[in-house]
């Protein structure tokens, strides 16, 4: 294909783009996660590194279902179920967000080995809270679904980092030499 063919499919997927982008801004679609506030959203964006937007995934997860343990010791009286099911629906997010993010790291080969070892610590404490609310936790009839999800996101997460672990070369060993 010539040139200008090239240069006329380019146009033709950038018209696209743009009248998708132009559709989704029309349609009041927003821009950012909803599940992530427009300050952590800030922060995700301001973030330098890969590393660093894992860990503030992991940290908003993190803080997502403290929330949601609270609010399961401490019922609001009014939209109860929605609340456990958002909450735990914007951990599910948080992590695989994390997730998704060491795989596009180890792509572009980044140094991510310390997002992929706090993706593993964190993945493994997390399953420990959410199995144990699958086992014994108050009113699991009401957030089940969202709970099995979130349950086995984490897992393949964890999965995905102890394979990540493996495959990312271990840093360079600087050895002095004639000492």
């Amino acid at each position: 294909m010539g040139r200008i063919g090239r240069r006329g499919e380019i146009i033709g997927l950038l018209a696209m783009v743009l009248v998708g982008v132009a559709a989704n801004t029309a349609a009041g679609v927003p821009q950012k996660k909803d599940y992530l506030s427009a300050v952590e959203a800030d922060k995700i964006r301001d973030a330098e590194t890969t590393d660093e937007r894992v860990k503030l995934f992991l940290t908003f997860a993190d803080d997502r279902l403290k929330k949601f343990q609270y609010e399961l010791e401490h019922p609001s009286m009014n939209h109860h179920p929605e609340t456990l099911n958002a909450l735990m629906n914007a951990y599910i997010g948080c992590v695989d967000d994390a997730a998704d993010l060491i795989q596009l790291g180890r792509e572009k080969q980044d140094n991510i080995r310390k997002g992929i070892e706090l993706m593993a610590s964190r993945t493994k404490q997390f399953l420990v809270v959410l199995e144990k609310l699958a086992a014994e936790g108050p009113e699991r009839e009401l957030y089940k679904e969202n709970l099995d999800d979130a349950i086995e996101g984490t897992r393949d997460a964890l999965q995905e980092a102890e394979k990540a672990k493996k495959e990312v070369a271990p840093p360079p060993v600087r050895r002095r030499n004639g000492r």
